[in-house]
């Protein structure tokens, strides 16, 4: 118990050192650096949503069935193709900036660069049958922007090839992603989760629609945190639990909205998760859940015969201070802290006075 209090005591701290607005970019940016800062992209007030650098490399790619037109500065970048399936590899220093539209049931987009650089999904939809459809093989920041009154569509197969690189999701970011503007993005996810990224995601606007389909995939799942300042987000998830046997220990994988590695934070804009499959939880964090604005709803609807499915699963604690928090479970705990107590009060901390505030172990309702 004392435990889990300093934990409590320790967010709450952080929390009240910064304006709810502010939290997620200060605490991403506290931990991981400035993503407008060294030389990357700082004008985010361009409806256009063209980077003002000097020297970025503009390339636009436009899929078009079995094939796709690269134009722009296509000569400071190395291309590599087969049919739609595009490899560009960036080794210099300035800013790159890609224009994706058109579409292809076949084909995808890989990429690899020395430093941050930006996407612009301009109506386009990409199927790979056999892989990720954008993987981006750069550790640095990702801008990924969604063109205005654009609708985008990216799909992967039930199954991956086998690669040199990794290949964890429809969407697939070595590094930090940071998602704008004011389309609409629907990521398929058949094989393995919908989103990925082996550091942290911010979504600071757009609309994201995610599934995924897989036994024991993740809507989104991050390793370094996911903060959410606006937008809005639907995600759903069908798969029951993924069990295998290694070296005969039994390992159950359950599928989940949202997998973070680290902090879960919100402060904007709305998320809702569905998740369907056995076991199947909404939001599972090793960190702490902070939900200090926004409008978040989970619900899930499986059976608990080889997992539980649990609406908000914090392994720190669950902190709610503001917006709109609804969670509701067909079994299990809406919430779970981690604490043993069959108290549902126990089961999250409530900072202020909510206008509503309905605890059960099946169902939560915060309102401010």
């Amino acid at each position: 118990m004392k435990k889990l209090l300093s934990i409590i005591l320790a967010v709450l701290a952080i929390t009240a050192c910064s304006t709810d607005d502010a939290y997620n970019l200060d605490y991403f940016t506290q931990k991981y650096g400035n993503p407008g800062g060294g030389g990357e992209p700082t004008d985010t007030t361009d409806t256009t949503h063209v980077v003002v650098e000097p020297d970025t490399v503009f390339i636009g790619i436009a899929y078009e069935g079995a094939t796709a037109t690269l134009t722009g500065d296509v000569e400071k970048v190395t291309v590599s193709r087969i049919d739609a399936d595009i490899t560009l590899t960036s080794t210099t220093e300035k800013y790159l900036q890609l224009t994706l539209s058109g579409s292809t049931p076949d084909g995808s987009l890989l990429v690899y660069s020395q430093k941050a650089w930006g996407l612009v999904l301009n109506g386009v939809s990409i199927t790979n049958p056999d892989g990720s459809a954008i993987n981006n093989q750069c550790s640095k920041w990702l801008y990924v922007t969604l063109a205005d009154s654009t609708e985008n569509t990216l799909t992967d197969g039930e199954s991956y090839a086998a690669q040199a690189y990794d290949q964890k999701g429809t969407f697939f970011s070595e590094g930090q992603m940071r998602f704008t503007g004011t389309g609409k993005l629907t990521v398929n996810g058949n094989a393995k989760s919908g989103i990925v990224s082996d550091d942290y995601i911010v979504i600071d606007d757009g609309s994201l629609v995610v599934s995924a389909k897989a036994d024991g995939g993740r809507g989104i799942k991050v390793n370094d945190g996911l903060a959410i300042n606006g937008g809005n987000t639907t995600i759903t998830t069908t798969g029951d639990c993924k069990i295998e046997t290694v070296d005969g220990v039994r390992d159950t994988t359950s599928a989940a909205g949202i997998k973070t590695d680290s902090l879960f934070t919100m402060t904007g804009g709305s998320l809702t998760i569905t998740s369907k499959g056995d076991g199947g939880k909404g939001i599972n964090a090793t960190d702490s859940v902070v939900v200090s604005g926004g409008t978040l709803n989970v619900t899930t609807t499986g059976s608990n015969d080889e997992s539980k499915p649990k609406g908000v699963k914090s392994d720190k604690a669950i902190v709610v201070s503001g917006g709109s928090f609804t969670v509701n479970v067909k079994k299990s705990w809406a919430c779970d802290n981690g604490t043993e107590s069959e108290e549902p009060e126990d089961h999250l901390t409530i900072v202020g006075t909510p206008a509503v505030k309905t605890l059960t172990k099946r169902s939560v309702v915060i309102q401010y």
